[in-house]
């Protein structure tokens, strides 16, 4: 029974429509005057992470060649990464917070990546599409340093439990995190098929390849940065669909897309594999704390900082700024959704799932009316179509979005803002002191 409304689910999710705008500018008038917006965006399309000889592991045949290295901002990625800025610009300067066009505005904006190639050069296309010939900087540590806003664990923040963390996925699951496997195995399946060209059975998998399926699964105590390791089918198969989502995004066709055996309906099938596997070892509330408490630290600093115009300590950028663009990994957005239990739904898309691209968007307006300051929150994403031909975005054909429900905070209403001090207070209480520096 839970197999078929797996299936019926993601049936209906496909049949979504494909657009929505980023921000219902409706309640502009309502909101009164938008002073400042924090955006906190994945990275652009890439190719795999993982070597080939790794990949080939679970493939009957090899995987394709991309023409950058391995993990690094693709050429058609770096298009839609441009097309989303210059979006933005287009978004704010309809809401008056920038001019729509010059580079006097830049002065106002700042952008701050993780030390990765693919963030920072995604921070380059995001400052390109907005500000074209302008030369926007783009802030970072030094390529390849690990970064304490975006990895905190790594960066050796703090003491977080992990055996506690490890507890707290077991406690989502149970005691038998096999049973992923059985909870999943139509979209296993799909995958399987898509990978070894072949149906379960005597001869599938062929000899020397490795079924999902057949993967050992348990949780263990995590290393590094990771608080906690989910190991077997489920995280080999979140990998690999977000591979499968890459190929796709980046407009790969014939035998080098899945060989030829992926289609956007099975792909939207697998991609339920990678948002389960997230909201198990990202969005579990504990390790969320753990991964998110510093940047959301920063975030509210920043805000703060716009509020009262002054210079806060922790914040980014400088008073007076109006857009703060922060440039990490879909496991960042993963993390503050847990830690502020925040959901989503783009058309199209599955629950709390993060595309290329993708962000969360805190926006700052003062009231007119009483000169109160609210908060609201936004999700928003290109879609599958917008990324694999790299449509144009326009305010009349915008990428996908969902206002997105603050719990202890949010207001009924358009936007459903949250009153600032309410935000600031539902914030703070949801961060763990010990891992914000």
């Amino acid at each position: 029974m839970k197999s078929r409304y797996i299936v019926l689910l993601l049936a209906a999710f496909a049949a979504l429509p494909d657009c929505s705008p980023l921000i219902a500018r409706e309640h502009t008038t309502s909101l009164g005057e938008l002073k400042y917006v924090v955006i906190v965006h994945r990275h652009g399309v890439r190719p795999p992470l993982w070597t080939e000889e790794r990949l080939n592991q679970y493939s009957s045949e090899p995987w394709p060649k991309w023409d950058v290295p391995m993990g690094n901002l693709t050429g058609h990625g770096k298009r839609l990464i441009r097309l989303l800025g210059a979006y933005e610009r287009a978004q704010f300067a309809q809401a008056g917070l920038l001019s729509p066009q010059g580079c006097e505005d830049a002065r106002h904006i700042y952008i701050w990546a993780d030390t990765d190639e693919r963030t920072i050069s995604t921070g380059k296309a995001l400052a390109e599409g907005m500000m074209p010939d302008c030369n926007l900087p783009v802030q970072s540590l030094a390529e390849g340093t690990t970064d304490p806003i975006f990895s905190p664990v790594e960066a050796g923040i703090g003491h977080p439990d992990r055996q506690m963390a490890g507890a707290a996925v077991s406690g989502r699951i149970g005691d038998h995190p096999e049973a992923l496997a059985q909870a999943y195995r139509p979209a296993l399946e799909v995958m399987e098929q898509v990978l070894l060209g072949c149906q379960r059975g005597p001869n599938c998998p062929p000899a020397g390849k490795t079924s999902l399926l057949d993967l050992p699964a348990s949780i263990e105590v995590g290393k590094g940065d990771h608080t906690a390791e989910l190991r077997g089918p489920l995280t080999i198969a979140s990998a690999l669909a977000q591979d499968f989502l890459l190929e796709y995004a980046d407009g790969m066709e014939g035998k080098d897309l899945g060989w030829g055996r992926l289609d956007e309906t099975n792909l939207r099938q697998m991609l339920v594999l990678h948002t389960v596997y997230s909201d198990l070892a990202r969005r579990t509330p504990y390790i969320g704390r753990m991964q998110a408490s510093n940047m959301l630290s920063h975030i509210l600093k920043s805000l703060e900082q716009a509020v009262s115009g002054r210079p806060v300590p922790g914040a980014l950028g400088q008073p007076g700024n109006r857009l703060l663009v922060l440039v990490g990994h879909d496991g960042n957005l993963s993390n503050i959704s847990g830690t502020l239990d925040l959901s989503w739904l783009l058309p199209g898309d599955l629950p709390n799932d993060t595309p290329p691209g993708g962000a969360l968007v805190f926006e700052l307006w003062r009231r007119a009316a009483d000169g109160e300051y609210v908060v609201t929150t936004s999700y928003m994403a290109q879609t599958l179509e917008q990324m694999r031909k790299a449509v144009p975005l326009t305010l009349e054909s915008p990428p996908a979005s969902a206002s997105v429900f603050v719990p202890g905070c949010s207001q009924a209403g358009s936007g459903m803002p949250c009153v600032w001090k309410a935000f600031r207070h539902t914030v703070e209480s949801a961060l763990d002191p010990s891992m914000v520096r």
